[in-house]
């Protein structure tokens, strides 16, 4: 039997809130479907670099966890995350930046 799980759109407003709260900033950079939208989250390094977090099931377990995806500069990044959402319009697209690459995603 499946966990239930919390609508994408709320998960979203939830990690924009804690990051604010921490003094941080995230974007939004494209919306996806607000109740089961899959999402990929961009961390900028600000020094050019960047890594790609995304939910990935763990079958034993039986639970989902944020894995850091891809790392590379953001201009790799960026296509990454143009191709996934190519193939995938309910995707979320998001964004923080921090030196230190936590994205201080939130389960």
């Amino acid at each position: 039997m499946s966990t239930p799980r919390l609508a994408t759109g709320l998960w979203v407003s939830a990690w924009l809130h804690g990051l604010d709260l921490a003094g941080r900033a995230g974007y939004v950079l494209r919306r996806g479907d607000s109740t089961a939208g899959a999402v990929l989250v961009k961390c900028a390094s600000l020094d050019g670099r960047a890594a790609l977090w995304a939910r990935q099931w763990d079958y034993k377990t039986d639970t989902t966890e944020w894995q850091r995806r891809d790392e590379g500069t953001e201009a790799e990044i960026d296509a990454i995350m143009t191709r996934a959402r190519a193939a995938d319009p309910d995707l979320w697209l998001l964004e923080t930046e921090a030196r230190n690459g936590d994205p201080m995603l939130i389960d």
